[in-house]
């Protein structure tokens, strides 16, 4: 086994998987994947299980009974990284919108610098969006600069999901406590670690839209996201007044 994970969670990417954990697998930095499927009703869980026979020990499928969200199936995986006592766990898409390659940039950055969350970053210094309408950067840009203003989170893409951890952090968040499931899940995630004080840093991505398959992006998502960021801000002020009495 070994210290690095990459959680990978699925709905319908039976045109994805298998080049996705093969891009995993070849890179120089060793790691496990855990893939969470949300009981696609197409080939991704059989894809995985038959890689599974290829790659022995390395390659790990909990299949879930229904499409129960984005963040309770990180959750259950990062439950399962730390109870095998993985160090480094990362989130990452199954659609190649992230590079596999710049994991090594991230163990890169645990390893050299005082940093307890790396953050794949679309909007430092050199990185980039490539394959969106205008339309959907804009709602991208203006959800996480919503997120700044309102949380005043020291990040530039809040709402990012290439997010990497070190275990210590997912041991101090209660996981149990967190409330979102959707999109405000990626922000929650990174405004409960800075508020705990964990240093994050982002490093700049290139972040391509998937060729295959079907984005689960959606009006709903985003509005669920835009109250999600109200109601933890409403939060952390009960907080602390609570905290002051």
């Amino acid at each position: 086994m070994n210290y690095n994970l990459v959680i990978i969670p699925t709905y319908n990417e039976e045109e994805n998987i298998k080049r996705i954990i093969d891009a995993v697998f070849n890179i120089s930095t060793p790691f496990d994947i855990l893939v969470i499927d949300d009981n696609s009703p197409d080939k991704t869980s059989i894809i995985v299980e038959a890689l599974q026979k290829e790659y022995p020990n390395k390659l790990f499928l909990i299949k879930r009974i229904g499409k129960l969200g984005l963040g309770t199936a990180y959750i259950t995986g990062f439950k399962w990284a730390l109870a095998r006592d993985y160090k480094y766990i990362i989130e990452m898409d199954a659609d190649f919108s992230h590079n596999p390659k710049d994991l090594n940039r991230m163990i890169d950055v645990f390893t050299n610098e005082n940093v307890d969350v790396v953050v794949g970053s679309r909007y430092v210094t050199g990185g980039s969006i490539v394959g969106w309408t205008f339309k959907r950067k804009l709602y991208s840009y203006g959800g996480s600069l919503y997120a700044r203003l309102f949380t005043f989170l020291p990040i530039k893409d809040a709402t990012g999901g290439f997010t990497a951890y070190k275990a210590i952090v997912l041991k101090t968040i209660d996981l149990d406590k967190i409330e979102q499931i959707g999109y405000g899940f990626q922000i929650e995630m990174k405004f409960k670690a800075w508020k705990a004080g964990f240093k994050l840093k982002e490093i700049p991505i290139q972040f391509i839209d998937r060729q295959f398959g079907v984005s689960k992006m959606s009006t709903k998502i985003l509005k669920e996201a835009a109250l999600s960021v109200l109601k933890m801000c409403i939060n952390n002020l009960c907080n602390k007044y609570k905290k002051k009495d």
